[in-house]
């Protein structure tokens, strides 16, 4: 307790911030919903442009509904020439998530709704916003490979659209479900760490640009989006399936942080988890990149016997991305293509009943002390 009676509580764990429509994550037992509908019918059976339609309204369309979001999220995918000469200027060595901040905050310097925060503005900006930063990672990816950016595709889905601009090549329908999927597991996630950002942000009256940008600072940390990476990076380690139980008893030994193991928040299991293992599986077996999926069942195997860890949905993302040619380092800004969606939607809920977000310190410093003058101290 603090001298005003309140309670310190670290990391603002189990502290409620915000009411909210959008996501329902009970944690003890292990289940997800975005407004009321379970993520495993989510994932498996809706498309991304559902999911999207479903967090900026509130319902799943109708076939009307899901057209109009459809062709507006179509429309909107070009990027200004500006930006992708932008990128040509960036380092090439440049980590893809600093330039994906810059380029939201570009974005925002051209899109017509930029300072507006009306209903209707944030909506509109949510979809260019989607469709843009999708177009904004492969087309950066592009560049800094010495390639000219892949202009997008306007019979593919989302999803598809997004591999297609990244590889040059058109995935099959069992890959593009498999991403479609991925962007749906990551869409919303109540208040992490990214969305909260976004929130404190727009709390102020800021604009969606500018909030989307910290919310990708945030994400960009090893201990929230980062953490797929970091799953990749430990698999490309230990190389063979043959190896995983000599790294496992080496690394627990060490008292090595096992990244994608655990959650803050579930306790009964990652449902998303779940759901990418299967993907994984058959995407991993599809592309002839099996092992990273068998390593990685291996490793969940040893990990959850000695230590009791149970995976979370990055564990499982990363062989999936890298079966389907996602380079390591767009792992996190694949998961911002897909939590773009959700960052949105919190902005436009903030907004919609906004109050400042301004949470208190628990000072532990000195106590009142007099002034010395320079020269006596």
């Amino acid at each position: 307790m603090d001298k005003e009676g309140t309670q310190l509580i670290r990391g603002l764990e189990g502290v409620v911030a915000a009411e909210t429509k959008l996501c329902d994550l009970d944690g003890k037992n292990g289940r997800l919903a975005y407004g009321g509908y379970d993520i495993e019918d989510l994932a498996r059976r809706a498309s991304f442009e559902e999911v999207c339609h479903l967090l900026w309204h509130g319902d799943l369309p109708n076939a009307a509904q899901l057209d109009k979001t459809t062709l507006a999220l179509i429309a909107a995918r070009e990027i200004p020439g500006d930006l992708v000469q932008a990128f040509r200027l960036m380092p090439k060595a440049t980590d893809p998530m600093r330039v994906l901040q810059a380029a939201v905050a570009v974005l925002g310097m051209s899109d017509p709704d930029t300072t507006d925060n009306s209903h209707e503005a944030n909506l509109r900006k949510s979809v260019r916003l989607t469709s843009q930063m999708a177009t904004a990672i492969c087309a950066h990816h592009r560049v800094r490979s010495g390639q000219d950016p892949i202009r997008p595709a306007s019979d593919l889905s989302h999803a598809a659209n997004f591999l297609y601009m990244l590889t040059g090549k058109r995935p099959s329908g069992v890959v593009a479900k498999a991403f479609d999927a991925s962007l749906t597991l990551y869409a919303e996630h109540e208040l992490n760490a990214s969305t909260f950002t976004t929130r404190v942000i727009v709390s102020t009256q800021s604009d969606m640009h500018s909030a989307v940008a910290g919310g990708v600072g945030a994400l960009k940390g090893p201990l929230h989006g980062g953490a797929g990476e970091a799953v990749m990076r430990t698999l490309m380690e230990i190389g063979e399936v043959a190896r995983v139980d000599a790294f496992t008893e080496k690394a627990i030994a060490a008292k090595r942080r096992f990244m994608g193991m655990g959650h803050r928040v579930y306790k009964a299991g990652d449902p998303r988890a779940a759901i990418l293992k299967g993907m994984a599986e058959e995407a991993c077996r599809q592309s002839g990149e099996f092992k990273w999926y068998e390593m990685a069942v291996k490793l969940h195997a040893r990990i959850n016997e000695a230590k009791k860890l149970i995976p979370n949905v990055d564990f499982y993302s990363a062989p999936l991305f890298y079966s389907l040619g996602i380079p390591v380092d767009l792992f996190t800004p694949v998961i911002a293509a897909g939590r773009i969606a959700g960052w949105t939607a919190n902005i436009i809920e903030q907004h919609d009943d906004n109050r400042l977000i301004r949470p208190r310190g628990d000072y532990i410093g000195p106590g009142r002390r007099a002034w010395m003058p320079l020269d006596k101290r």
